[in-house]
């Protein structure tokens, strides 16, 4: 892990003890977490180039190099204590997931929340193309990011377990079923396929041979669905990958679509209405929108937590959102 203040340096050894300790100490308005697929040289040029950008405007920031998933969540938990107005993520959907995670670990959420912004480099970037931040241009997304304006969004609130188990927060989406597979699937089939649309469309025809089916069994506000048969479930505060496209991320409700088992033509064809925006539009699609949602059974089905994977496998998952919760920065 690394920290550096606004002037960069090229060592990149600092102690997870020293970033702790400078961390405590002056600090600028914006912490910046550069979240890497891996170590490698374009993923490092990428940094510098981020970095120099950042610098030549003027920015005042300090910045760490994440060691893993995990460790975004405990520097984003650092940088709050420590008092950063802005927390911006430099990765993906599951980066912003983990930043999220770490600021509302700190006194549940409650009393001042820095902002939170993203630089979208990561296998996912749902969220940011919601707000039409580009992940291909880093200049863009610089310059939308010191440019931008603070926007209220909400947060999903996602509990295991029932009261008092693992809680969990999200901006995008909560996916259960055959979508979490493809989640998890998709990142090995990227390293084979390099583009991220590819690698969605690859890891779903690999699934088409599985075809599973998982039984929901949940309550919304004045209804109940009982012992239904489905192959994926989304939930979104956002578009959720497509399969939630008219959820919006400020008014304090939650997108539900349910996909039941299709035969694998129509398989086929949900796949082709999600990649051009039609995905409500097939029979086997069922909607609602609420505040909350309670699964008394998932059919022991897979999750993902804004593309990140939950690898607990429960039953029992409660559901709902906090309205215009956390500042986010926005073009």
């Amino acid at each position: 892990m690394e920290l550096r203040p606004t002037n960069i340096q090229t060592d990149e050894n600092v102690s997870a003890e020293s970033a702790t300790q400078r961390l405590t100490g002056e600090i600028a308005d914006m912490g910046v977490i550069f979240c890497p697929r891996n170590r490698q040289g374009g993923t490092r040029r990428r940094l510098r180039k981020i970095l120099h950008l950042l610098q030549e405007r003027g920015a005042a920031f300090d910045y760490v190099w994440s060691e893993s998933p995990g460790s975004v969540e405990r520097l984003a938990s650092m940088m709050t204590r420590a008092g950063y107005k802005k927390i911006v993520v430099v990765g993906g959907d599951a980066a912003l997931n983990h930043a999220l995670c770490g600021i509302f670990s700190v006194n549940g959420g409650e009393g001042r929340l820095p902002a939170l912004g993203v630089i979208p480099a990561g296998y996912g970037n749902d969220f940011a193309r919601f707000w039409e931040l580009n992940a291909g241009d880093s200049r863009a997304a610089v310059d939308a990011l010191l440019r931008g304006h603070e926007r209220k969004v909400d947060v999903g609130v996602c509990t295991l377990g029932g009261k008092g188990g693992q809680k969990y927060y999200f901006l995008n989406c909560v996916n259960l079923g055959v979508a979490a597979s493809i989640t998890s699937l998709r990142r090995k089939t990227r390293t084979l396929c390099g583009l991220n649309t590819l690698s969605y469309l690859f890891s779903a025809v690999l699934l088409l041979f599985k075809r599973h089916a998982f039984r929901f069994t949940f309550n919304l506000p004045g209804e109940r669905v009982d012992d239904r048969r489905a192959m994926t479930l989304c939930v979104g505060s956002s578009r959720g990958y497509g399969q939630t496209p008219s959820a919006v991320p400020y008014n304090g409700l939650l997108d539900v679509t349910m996909v039941s088992a299709p035969q694998p033509t129509q398989v086929l064809h949900g796949i082709w209405l999600l990649f051009t925006n039609r995905f409500l539009s097939h029979k086997s699609v069922s909607v609602w929108r609420t505040k909350s949602i309670a699964f008394e059974a998932t059919g022991n089905a897979p999750m993902s937590i804004d593309g990140r994977v939950v690898h607990e496998r429960v039953s029992q998952v409660d559901l709902s959102v906090m309205q215009e919760k956390i500042s986010f920065i926005i073009p």
